[in-house]
């Protein structure tokens, strides 16, 4: 059983990750790149969860 510690932790990770995402997004300069980012954040393994 995880302590609490350790799913605040997780949990900001993937606010952290999540918001490097989107600001990567905001900074696309190409639809081809903001489809590639959308298909790495999708992937579930690369949010933590």
């Amino acid at each position: 059983m995880s302590s609490v510690t350790t799913i605040w932790r997780e949990r900001r990770q993937v606010a952290r990750t999540r918001r490097a995402i989107d600001k990567a997004l905001s900074r696309t300069s190409s639809p081809a790149m903001r489809d590639e980012l959308l298909t790495m954040a999708s992937n579930s393994h690369f949010l933590g969860r």
